[in-house]
């Protein structure tokens, strides 16, 4: 009896230390469910923390003093200094936004490949692939927060004659080809399945000089430089109807572009004096750097470095040779003022504003044409605060004729391009300012097919300066502010719009909701930041392009924050 008893106590004991087992096992599923609940409470309970880049004052000279968050779709621009021209160049290119994440995870050499070659943006088209030596692939974003695209496959494509570029357009393989021969402009107006685009981008061709090499430290050597070559027949002989011989560096079309004295007439004798004076009464021995690539302001680089290799020689007894390079090691050996030598380079408008032609030149920060003039860019800098071009007039005329005076290149020729495409593709068009925006042409079929005058060097556009890299960025990535197809007037683009105060000092851009990047994050405040940061900042951490110059951040906003000496 006595063992029943403690049997069924053990069977009582056991029952209950089950159920005690069960309620206890049942007790953390309910914690984690509450947790749970608490989490999502938090997220959606988070305020956002609006970041912000800033340089520890304005004494490094830059034109921006801070960039701020602050909300989520707010940010503000505090300047150093007055900038009427903001929107103009915020709306440029190489200031385009990409996700914060993005940047993050591949801003770094160990993804830098994917930083330069896959970009992520807001843009209309997202990007496929890029076969090396070939096409560039990108497709229809279905995102997109503005109109979406009437096909579905955009082909970037390149070739560097401009004949064959007309040749595949005959043919149909391409929809839309960049800079046409001027030999082939009647051909094309006289093609009824063709469309001539006749391109209104003001441009320049010049021949550069870089005095940290000698003899091009001297003035004297340079003026006649300036002087000694016949600007009207390389026009004559080389452009199409339209082209003109310079009076300024920047094409007139602009506001104060061509205020102060023209440039010499040609006086091969005047020259040959003046070299006399510096010590060169027989000349000496140089080198002519060009990259061959069709530009609309040099549309045959081979003939055009040829025929001022012979002009030296006939007017100024200068022997040259002519050294072809490789496009993207030219812009970066160019821009650093490394080509000892004369190079062949020029410009066409990124932004309609003399500040564009002017201080991106001749910065104090631009190593280009070897140690800046202070004559130059002080007063370049005052100039760029002045809102109204009739009070900014005096001071232009002084920059003007600093520029003419003491001659860091030779103005060559404004040139007169055209762009062609199918006169099947709706909306063809070639912008003043900026590439086409092929999502506002119609090809009647599921791709278009773009052809240029040549392989991009990368697609992180912060870090580029090159017209056949900027031309498929602006179809992925979007600025703030954008350029209009006909006028080339501000628009909203990523900002609804961007206000400044009184003196411009401020600028306020209130940003569009609801954009989503092509990996599906949101575009908010704090990606503004991390772009701009990531260009203007010389110690952010995502500070990593091509070449690391990020020139058109450091020039346009008169230098990069944080940069060591």
């Amino acid at each position: 009896m006595k063992h029943k008893k403690l049997f069924f106590v053990l069977i009582v004991l056991l029952i209950a230390s089950l159920a005690l087992a069960a309620c206890k096992k049942e007790e953390p599923v309910v914690e984690e469910a509450e947790e749970a609940e608490v989490v999502e409470e938090v997220v959606e309970d988070v305020e956002f923390v609006g970041k912000k880049v800033e340089a520890p004052d304005c004494d490094y000279g830059g034109k921006i003093k801070s960039i701020v968050a602050v909300d989520e779709f707010t940010v503000e621009f505090n300047m150093c200094s007055p900038d009427p021209a903001f929107p103009q160049k915020a709306a440029f290119t190489p200031f385009g936004i990409y996700p914060e994440e993005w940047l993050d995870a591949n801003a770094n050499e160990a993804n830098q490949e994917t930083l330069l070659s896959a970009p992520v943006g807001t843009g209309p088209f997202a990007f496929d692939n890029w076969a090396r030596g070939e096409s560039l692939t990108f497709k229809a974003y279905d995102g997109y927060w503005g109109d979406k695209p009437a096909y579905d496959t955009l082909v970037f494509r390149w070739a560097t004659e401009g004949a064959q570029r007309l040749l595949e357009l005959q043919s149909g393989t391409v929809d839309q080809i960049t800079n046409l021969s001027p030999d082939d402009y009647d051909t094309v107006k006289n093609d009824d399945s063709l469309v001539f685009l006749p391109v209104a981008n003001p441009n320049i061709l010049y021949l550069g000089m870089t005095n940290t090499f000698e003899p091009f430290g001297d003035v004297k050597v340079r003026q006649a430089i300036g002087m000694g070559i016949d600007r009207q027949r390389i026009v004559d002989n080389f452009y199409a109807d339209g082209a003109t011989v310079p009076t300024h560096f920047t094409p007139c079309s602009l506001p104060n572009a061509c205020v102060g004295d023209p440039w010499y007439d040609f006086d091969p004798a005047a020259a040959k004096a003046l070299l006399a004076e510096a010590g060169y009464p027989d000349g000496f021995e140089t080198t002519i750097y060009y990259r061959d690539v069709f530009r609309g302001y040099l549309p045959e680089p081979g003939l055009v470095a040829v025929e001022i290799q012979t002009q030296l020689a006939e007017n100024l007894g200068i022997t040259a040779d002519v050294v072809v390079m490789e496009s993207g090691e030219f812009i970066d050996e160019s821009s650093n003022g490394r080509l000892d030598g004369l190079y062949l380079l020029g410009w066409g408008a990124d932004y309609p504003h003399v500040t564009n032609f002017l201080d991106y030149h001749f910065a104090e920060g631009n190593p280009q044409f070897g140690e800046p003039f202070p004559e130059i860019y002080e007063v370049l800098q005052e100039a760029s605060k002045i809102g109204d071009v009739a009070k900014a007039e005096a001071l232009y005329i002084e920059a003007n004729n600093a520029i003419r005076e003491l001659v860091p290149m030779v103005p060559l020729a404004n040139g007169a391009s055209a762009s062609a495409a199918l006169a099947t593709v709706k909306n063809a068009h070639f912008r003043p300012f900026g590439a086409p925006l092929m999502a506002k042409v119609d090809p009647g079929k599921d791709t278009f097919v773009f052809m240029q005058n040549a392989e991009p060097i990368s697609l992180f556009c912060q870090d580029e300066s090159d017209g056949e890299s900027l031309a498929p960025c602006q179809q992925v990535t979007e600025t703030l502010l954008a350029y209009a197809i006909d006028s080339g007037e501000i628009v909203p683009e990523l900002a609804t719009a961007c206000t400044a105060n009184a003196d411009s000092t401020v600028w306020t851009c209130t940003l569009r909701e609801g954009v989503t990047f092509h990996d599906g994050s949101t575009f908010d405040a704090n990606d503004v930041i991390a772009s701009w940061a990531a260009g203007i900042d010389a110690a952010n951490p995502n500070h990593i392009g091509n070449t690391g110059t990020f020139s058109y951040y450091d020039y346009l906003w008169d230098g990069l924050m944080n940069a060591e000496e």
